[in-house]
């Protein structure tokens, strides 16, 4: 029986008025629409004028009005043949033709088991077929994916699932040591007894489904006979019948970010956020004016973060590029060996996963004559790495990127015929439809070119909003629409930015955004602890490690050891700080404030960093 009278309308109060304000005028472009692929690659760029740190990028081509799965059936429909998908640890070799096909089923199976439009549902694991599948499939029903980071330990998972009101999760049973049923298990004791489908949790009173992607568990429906389910024709019509009333402008991902607050963000893009981003990457790479094979891309960037899911599968879904995701998680040999066995033309990586493959000791065993380039991104990388990288892989077509997940994420990004010294120096120069400013952070003016300030960005990738946060959205993006990035930057007269500092206090270690305020809340909770101050202090392999300096309770004792294990099994494995030092006290200001940045100084000197 069709579930028609279940077609939910999405939810315009979660995000507030901001969503609905922003779609007028775009509405109103929805004429004439032409990609950028189908022609040549946009290369015209503005420059800075009136000696003041604004640019903005070309709108010579028009942007996409399509949703993600109107953007798969095109590619689907272009290049049947062509691979869509390489998975070597699963053994899974699949055309865009059978994604497209498995993506439906996939799409009419969640719609099937009463999921609707505008529905979360979370997926919680390392890279896989399920992880493509369910990405693509969501954004086909109108159903919000939510990137959980596989990482997370029960109470941050519990917190996640909660802040956006998930109706779903699909997850594997375990990888590693990371056992996800028995995780789930901790906040939800009703699962081993719950009906598949109708899970009835205290704790988490709108999660009603959970979705095991690989082997059958108590309480659980199993992917494959959710999609055996979507493929009979009363459920496929049902899907089609959904598709009519999707806009490009629904929400369709929420990536969990966080503020100096330290509580994790719902940002939340639409398929025309991303689409877009990834029609403009695949575009400054000149993926439309390449051969088949040196559309091959080596994925080893998770895809729970937007370089992955947007630069990764959204790329490989506009562009018809081959996506090969080299291992479930970041392995520098697996990588190399993808490269050598798949003829991987395309790399991915953050500064640390790069270091990682460069330094694996059987390095130049590998065949890696058909690297051409590749993307960088995810944190500051050092001009060193960037020559070395070029040097050593031969990727003289690499480009280093620069975005924020609020920004969908890419809004700076090097051309392929940059100089090496430009690649090494800058994030690149902007994309077309979009603005940059430097701010002055005490003014609220534009500074001149070459004089660091707030990075601020506008246009279409700007986020739809925080998850039902209208106040932290407003915080984040003015009633002018500029998104405020935190990060110190300076744009220079032929537009290239270069990203100089941070002005929140986030510590990125190896890609990884971490954010102090969230562990030193943590902290507080052991009992022997009276404050403890969190700093990223600098390493030469993950860019930052963390640093917990902690000021134990009078007379109270423990070890760096005993800390660690305290840590173990609540919060996440990179969390977990590298160094513990046990401090009398802290830098202040005359106002009594702590000084960061000296504190930082004082831990390096100190570890002979």
């Amino acid at each position: 029986m069709l579930r028609l009278g279940r077609l939910c309308a999405g939810t315009p109060g979660v995000l507030g008025a901001r969503t609905v304000l922003a779609r007028g005028w775009q509405e109103a472009r929805l004429q004439g629409v032409r990609p950028f692929s189908s022609g040549e690659a946009d290369h015209t760029v503005l420059l800075p004028t009136g000696g003041l740190s604004y640019i903005q990028g070309p709108t010579r081509h028009s942007l996409i009005h399509k949703t993600v799965g109107q953007c798969l059936e095109a590619t689907a429909q272009r290049m049947p043949d062509i691979e869509a998908l390489v998975i070597p640890h699963e053994n899974i070799r699949v055309t865009f033709a059978q994604l497209q096909e498995e993506v439906d089923k996939a799409a009419s199976g969640l719609l099937s088991i009463g999921l609707c439009k505008g529905d979360r549902l979370g997926m919680w694991g390392p890279n896989s077929y399920a992880w493509v599948l369910l990405q693509l499939a969501t954004a086909r029903a109108g159903i919000i994916l939510v990137s959980v980071n596989p990482a997370y330990q029960a109470m941050e998972l519990e917190y996640a699932l909660k802040k956006v009101g998930c109706k779903a999760l699909a997850f594997p049973k375990q990888f590693k040591t990371q056992q996800y049923y028995n995780i789930l298990k901790q906040i939800c004791p009703e699962l081993e007894k719950a009906q598949p489908g109708s899970l009835k949790s205290q704790r988490l009173p709108e999660l009603t489904t959970l979705i095991s992607v690989d082997d059958p568990l108590p309480g659980t429906l199993l992917l494959d006979e959710v999609v055996e389910t979507g493929s009979k024709e009363q459920h496929l019509a049902q899907l089609r019948y959904t598709q009519q009333f999707l806009s490009c402008h629904d929400p369709i991902n929420i990536q969990f970010t966080s503020g100096t607050t330290g509580n994790p963000k719902g940002a939340t893009l639409s398929h025309y956020n991303i689409v877009n981003n990834s029609n403009l990457i695949g575009d400054r790479l000149k993926m439309h004016l390449k051969p088949p094979e040196e559309k091959r891309m080596i994925l080893p960037s998770p895809l729970y973060h937007c370089l992955g899911s947007v630069g990764g599968t959204m790329v490989s879904v506009m562009y018809g590029t081959t996506l090969i995701l080299s291992s479930p998680t970041f392995n520098g040999k697996k990588a190399l060996e993808a490269i050598s066995k798949e003829r991987g033309s395309f790399l991915y990586g953050t500064p640390t996963m790069f270091v990682d493959i460069l330094n694996q000791p059987d390095f130049s065993s590998y065949d890696i004559s058909t690297i051409r380039g590749g993307v960088i991104a995810g944190s500051p990388a050092p001009p060193e790495l960037i020559r070395t990288i070029i040097d050593k892989l031969n990727m003289k077509d690499l480009v280093v990127a620069y975005g924020t997940t609020e920004n969908s994420p890419v809004t700076f990004m090097n051309f392929e015929e940059d100089t090496v010294e430009q690649k090494a120096e800058t994030v690149g120069r902007i994309l077309p439809h979009t603005e940059a400013q430097i701010v002055n952070m005490k003014t609220g003016n534009q500074v001149e070119l070459n004089t660091p300030g707030e990075l601020f960005i506008r246009g279409y990738c700007v986020m739809l909003g925080y998850w039902g946060e209208p106040e932290k959205t407003n915080e984040a993006i003015g009633p002018d629409k500029w998104y405020r990035t935190g990060d110190i930057a300076v744009i220079d007269k032929q537009g290239f930015c270069k990203i100089v500092g941070r002005s929140k206090d986030m510590i990125i270690r190896g890609g990884e955004n971490i954010y102090p305020a969230e562990l030193e809340d943590f902290f507080h909770k052991h009992p022997q602890v009276l404050e403890v101050q969190v700093v990223g202090v600098k390493d030469a392999r993950m860019g930052e490690e963390i640093c917990a300096c902690i000021r134990l309770k009078k007379g109270e004792k423990t070890t760096e050891e005993e800390i660690k294990a305290f840590c173990k099994g609540k919060i996440s494995h990179f969390k977990i700080p590298r160094y513990i030092v046990f401090v009398t006290e802290y830098p202040l200001t005359v106002s009594g404030k702590i000084q960061k940045f000296k504190l930082r100084e004082q831990m390096e000197q100190h570890l002979n960093l």
